[in-house]
């Protein structure tokens, strides 16, 4: 029956991705992009200022910078060890182009998104909440679509993503120590259950210390394995970039396999335009919608350019690749053993543990404040939050293809009801930037007024200028 319903999702993500999804995702970010100016590259250098100045706490929610490690949270995991690997091994060396490709147009895309969620977030009992389903009620006035994305987020990233987690984690313990992945499973749910009874602020403190540790000394090991094998950068630049546009992938007929394993393990790592990270963006106590937009954009860029490349080194550096029958989470643990000998691999599998449990807590969060958008009773939350225990368990014991095509399939589906919406509301964060850029010429510390710019006069919080009223 699993063989079944597997066969079933990949002929589904076949033509999903392949007609429709590419497509989609580099259409829409160009668009952003060049509507906002090139707000990643000209942007660049701010997007440091604002991140430099975000750790400023607030009594009304958390800080921008513990927002910003919420999403990093979500962002930093199993999709920038396995996923990488896995676009390696089905799709060849070029995919990893393929994968700095759409994380550079897709960093305008979060841009968008990230904005948005804060122009349209809303206050609650911690703070502030927000995301596509409240931009698309209050911006598109289709609470219709907010509740359709809701459901899709929750299932997504509470309950599928979760599980892609928790196999992963289980797989890595397995294949260094012999671990039984139930036991270890069980366990993990456990753990867990005591984070996410703990509401929000718990969520960010928590992100905000693993997420910095776990990214500085993975990017770490990955800079010390490029500079002992320096001497074979150009080369295995050479091969990235042969392989991406290579005449073999074309007459061997995986031209096409290469591409969609690069955006689709790159999109899954960053998650620029999928909808997921503004949910974290909208929780920030920021004086302008537009800096938590950049910081957004940063993080699609660091963790692409930075922790993916990290993994796509580790790898092409050594001749693990070129083995056949190692892919996921396998290949990546071998070759960091050809790298700095096999108690790398037990290292990697503690590593995944750090990366993978960071992203459990940011997948939660998503799912709990899109519950709150549906506004259910509290017995529903609790329903969800032993849900996404009992898929950390499932997830455990899974088939590796299996969960892996479930979170293809939901992501997907995610990234057509999103991007049709930011879309559709791009005006609004392109004149948002423009009344950004105008104050930061003013030589000011750019403040947000809701009658700034047209279309948002019935925000929830925001003010008016201040000498509108008198």
């Amino acid at each position: 029956m699993q063989q079944v319903v597997q066969d079933m999702i990949s002929v589904i993500n076949d033509f999903l991705w392949a007609k429709v999804l590419i497509a989609l995702l580099i259409v829409c970010g160009l668009y952003f992009t060049i509507g906002s100016k090139f707000v990643q590259f000209g942007m660049f250098k701010e997007m440091f200022v604002v991140l430099r100045g975000s750790n400023v706490k607030s009594k009304d929610g958390i800080s921008a910078f513990q927002a910003f490690c919420i999403s990093m949270a979500a962002r930093v995991g199993t999709g920038n060890i396995t996923g990488v690997a896995i676009a390696i091994s089905l799709g060849g060396p070029g995919a990893v182009f393929w994968m700095w490709l759409i994380a550079v147009i897709g960093s305008a895309s979060s841009f968008i998104e990230s904005t948005l969620a804060q122009i349209y977030k809303i206050k609650d009992k911690n703070g502030f909440r927000g995301g596509p389903a409240y931009y698309m009620q209050q911006g598109l006035k289709s609470r219709w679509m907010g509740s359709l994305f809701a459901v899709l987020i929750t299932l997504s990233f509470g309950l599928v993503f979760n599980a892609v987690q928790s196999n992963t984690i289980t797989a890595a313990f397995e294949n260094s120590f012999g671990t039984d992945r139930l036991v270890l499973g069980i366990v993990m749910a456990l753990a867990f259950a005591g984070i996410i009874f703990g509401g929000v602020k718990r969520i960010a403190k928590m992100s905000e210390y693993i997420v910095i540790v776990m990214a500085v000394v993975y990017i770490g090991a990955a800079v010390v394995i490029v500079l002992f094998n320096i001497t074979k950068l150009p080369e295995v630049m050479s091969i990235i970039l042969k392989n991406a546009f290579g005449i073999e992938q074309f007459a061997g007929g995986t031209f096409g396999a290469m591409i969609m394993q690069g955006v689709k393990r790159g999109l899954f790592s960053n998650e620029a335009g999928m909808g997921s990270s503004p949910n974290a963006a909208a929780t920030a106590t920021t004086s302008h919608p537009v800096k938590q937009g950049l910081m957004q954009a940063l993080g699609v860029l660091v963790d692409t350019l930075l922790v993916c490349t990290s993994t796509a080194f580790i790898i092409l550096f050594s001749d693990a690749y070129k083995q056949s029958g190692l892919d996921g989470i396998a290949l990546t643990q071998a070759a960091l053993s050809e790298h700095i000998g096999s108690w790398a691999s037990g290292s990697l599998a503690v590593m995944i543990f750090l990366f993978a449990f960071s992203t459990l807590i940011g997948n939660y969060y998503y799912g709990e404040t899109n519950i709150e958008f549906l506004k259910s009773r509290k017995s529903v939350l609790n329903v969800y939050r032993f849900s996404v225990l009992a898929m950390i368990v499932f997830g455990s014991v899974a088939k590796v293809q299996l969960v892996w095509d479930m979170a293809d399939l939901f992501m997907g589906l995610m990234v057509i009801v999103n991007l049709t919406a930011i879309t559709l509301l791009s005006k609004v964060a392109f004149a948002a930037l423009a009344d950004y850029k105008k104050q930061k010429r003013a030589g000011l510390d750019p403040v947000f007024y809701k009658d700034s710019i047209k279309g948002v006069s019935e925000v929830e919080c925001w003010d008016n200028t201040p000498s509108a009223g008198k």
